[in-house]
């Protein structure tokens, strides 16, 4: 079965169809399948919202079972931010480097144990004929003082998780602890209902 992924970003792509090959369904993006999906204003007040906006686009547009995220990180000593925002925090959507360095200067005089926060996937399936199945995702972790590793994007080389950012993990590891892995995970336990 062929799955449409909401997304341009291929590593979100590639961690979606890893998980979830063993059901049998394979993952596409718009472009690999000649689809001009809309653009989607991110509306929502949450990050089930905007996965939903994601996928029902998606999914009019496509004609196919479509699947959306929406993810962030979500730190506790700025009360829940950059949430929603994670992606355009720093100013310029996408922009990894700017995203870091924002919240390192934000968090600059935050002691360790203040400095506690969490990455939330929220995953949404939206089908042709209107069913829809949503799931979410959650790790714990720390934010670190400096960008470590060089695998993953987004937060990763700031956020730690035991001993070693994400971005210093393979990506077995980081699908073992992931929120999109969590998240994910439960969406393959979920899926056979619908498919």
């Amino acid at each position: 079965m062929d799955f449409l992924i909401a997304t341009h970003n291929n590593k979100k792509k590639n961690e979606l169809q890893r998980i979830l090959a063993p059901l049998g369904i394979s993952v596409f993006t718009a472009d690999e399948k000649n689809i001009v999906l809309r653009e989607v204003d991110e509306t929502g007040e949450t990050f089930e919202e905007n996965a939903f906006l994601k996928a029902f686009s998606g999914c009019e547009d496509s004609g196919m079972p479509c699947v959306a995220d929406d993810s962030g990180l979500c730190v506790d000593a700025l009360d829940g931010a950059p949430g929603i925002y994670s992606a355009r925090f720093g100013g310029e959507h996408g922009n990894d480097e700017k995203n870091n360095e924002k919240l390192l200067n934000l968090l600059k005089d935050t002691p360790p144990e203040k400095r506690t926060a969490r990455f939330v996937s929220c995953v949404c399936c939206v089908f042709p004929d209107g069913r829809k199945l949503t799931v979410r995702g959650e790790v714990e972790g720390v934010i670190g003082y400096e960008p470590k590793g060089n695998n993953g994007f987004g937060y990763d080389p700031l956020f730690v998780v035991g001993e070693r950012t994400f971005a210093e993990r393979s990506d077995s590891e980081k699908d073992a602890l992931s929120h999109r892995g969590n998240a994910l995970r439960k969406l393959v336990e979920e899926l056979p209902r619908y498919i």
